[in-house]
């Protein structure tokens, strides 16, 4: 039997595409839902207005087939129908009743019930599925563009290993050993221990087949004292023949930090790139910072805080270390007047094709999947691109750790020779911030 889809607006502002995502069934948009998309045209976020008007213009070619309220076929096979939103049925506790959009959505859920077929809801909205639950219709959240696992089992990009002594030997003897049976992913780390010793390791990064002994072990990074995870992580972001990694990680763990520092080393010391090109997420061009004075670089820059406080710290480690705060301030506003380093609002990346840079998006756990796909098809030749970020401190109310753009780039990417990733564990900002950590949980 077909079931009946009832999709949430929320769905189609992350997904238009959901439209296309349930076989050969019945998907039903309650009438509100095209109000409230209606009410989305104009919003200060370009992708959700970019997102209405795929559906807008969806909507109306399948206009010409016939009449939406009477149910039109879908390119995949399916059906849908727009419907009104059955107030006038007494479905719903009175208390419930009313304009809100969530409780139209019931009413018709409810409504449609009575036809004895299987009624499901599609919503981002936990709230929803709630009542959804106490009114007896099943609910779920859409599930095309998330990831199979949990955040404690989603991939980490790396691995202890027991091998035999001599495997390790000729690891430090040739730098390189073949290796039969696939370990994992392309591009995946390992710390190999020795079967008859615990204390002989070697640091390995596999590839097409082989194990090869990481390139830079040493610990100092700038000022700072690598721990294992972290020297996995600097041999990926020095790798110029990985043009995509991923970073995972708890406050403090030193994915920005880490992303910076190599950025700077590629840029200054190796010419390797043209600039440094950094974005986050949650900074938009739209009415949330349009009322800050200034041009595009001053209004971002509240924003941008974080990426300043990381470059304070690793330029001010610097062997010579600057006398005073303005010689600090001078030297890292130079790299901005230089542009050695650019800032830029997510927004304006769409539609480019960015060459021969080092594009670093903090914070990218706030990208929907569609941003991501759109950030990592962006890059021209001879360009890298670095997402970090921390799965577990969402702030868009329509991601989770499993629908993030990040945990679904880490994802589908996993196992390209061109992508690698590595997972954090350790905080390292200050002995208070560990402590913190651990008995904050």
């Amino acid at each position: 039997m077909k079931k009946v889809y009832l999709l949430d607006t929320n769905v189609l502002l992350q997904a238009p595409n959901a439209l296309l995502g349930f076989q050969d069934n019945l998907i039903v948009l309650p009438e509100c839902v095209l109000e409230e998309l209606d009410n989305k045209k104009k919003t200060a976020d370009c992708e959700i207005r970019s997102n209405v008007r795929w559906v807008a213009r969806f909507l109306d070619q399948l206009r010409s087939q016939g009449k939406l309220y009477q149910g039109v076929p879908l390119p995949n096979g399916g059906e849908l129908r727009v419907e009104m939103n059955c107030l006038d049925e007494l479905v719903l506790p009175r208390s419930w009743m009313g304009d809100k959009g969530d409780n139209r959505l019931l009413a018709v859920a409810k409504s449609l019930q009575k036809n004895n077929q299987p009624v499901i809801i599609v919503t981002k909205d936990v709230f929803l599925r709630i009542k959804a639950d106490v009114l007896g219709i099943s609910a779920q959240d859409y599930r095309n563009e998330q990831v199979e696992f949990d955040i404690e089992e989603q991939y980490r990009g790396w691995e202890e290993r027991e091998v035999p002594e001599d495997v390790v030997d000729k690891l430090y003897r040739e730098n390189t050993v073949s290796w039969g049976d696939s370990p994992g992913p392309m591009n995946k780390f390992f710390l190999l221990k020795s079967e008859c010793n615990a204390q002989k390791t070697a640091l390995a990064h596999y590839r097409e087949g082989r194990m090869t002994l990481l390139k830079d072990t040493r610990p100092d990074f700038f000022s700072f004292k690598l721990n294992l995870l972290q020297k996995y992580a600097r041999e990926a972001l020095r790798d110029d023949s990985i043009p995509l990694v991923t970073l995972m990680g708890a406050t403090g763990s030193g994915k920005t930090l880490l992303s910076l520092g190599v950025g700077l080393e590629k840029i200054l010391d190796e010419n390797a790139y043209r600039r440094m090109l950094i974005c986050r997420p949650n900074v938009s061009m739209g009415e949330e910072i349009g009322f800050l004075p200034g041009d595009e670089k001053d209004k971002i820059a509240p924003y941008m805080r974080p990426i300043f406080d990381n470059l304070e710290q690793l330029v001010d480690s610097h062997p010579d270390r600057y006398e005073n705060e303005k010689e600090l301030d001078g030297k890292i506003a130079y790299l901005f007047a230089t542009r050695k380093i650019v800032t830029e609002a997510i927004a304006y990346l769409q539609g480019r094709s960015i060459v021969g840079q080092y594009i670093l998006i903090d914070e990218a756990q706030n990208l929907t999947p569609k941003q991501a796909k759109g950030i990592i098809t962006r890059a021209g030749e001879g360009t890298k691109i670095v997402l970090a970020g921390d799965p577990e401190q969402i702030n868009n109310p329509f991601l989770d750790s499993r629908t993030n753009g990040l945990s679904w780039a880490v994802e589908k990417m996993k196992g390209s020779p061109l992508h690698a990733h590595v997972t954090l564990t350790e905080t390292k900002r200050s002995n208070l911030a560990m402590e913190a950590a651990r008995l904050m949980k």
